[in-house]
């Protein structure tokens, strides 16, 4: 179950498919993927205020911002969504060991 998953995730995460580029009737996926808010969190982050320029010209901050739509400014707001996700994670993990039990005696 967890390669469907990752797969999933992995293909709605942004980083194949920037969410710029993701069509707007399946975006609702980008938002509710973990692996889309860590990798928010790392590019916005370490690359998201940079202001060497590249090739083109554009600075890598305009390009995060304008390629993938990472804003450095809203890394706060990431952190806590993944806190968020962890801690739904959690209880997702407590309820079902409490509630499932499929040992027979």
């Amino acid at each position: 179950i967890s390669a469907a998953f990752y797969g999933i995730w992995n293909l709605f995460s942004g980083f194949i498919i920037p969410r710029t580029r993701i069509p707007v009737w399946w975006r609702w996926y980008y938002y509710i993927c973990p692996v889309s808010w860590t990798l928010y969190g790392l590019v916005a982050s370490q690359f998201g205020d940079m202001k060497d320029k590249l090739d083109t010209g554009e600075t890598v901050e305009h390009f995060i911002r304008s390629y993938f739509g990472f804003r450095h400014d809203f890394v706060g707001y990431v952190a806590i969504i993944i806190v968020g996700i962890t801690v739904l994670f959690g209880f997702i993990f407590a309820f079902s060991i409490k509630t499932f039990n499929f040992q027979k005696r």
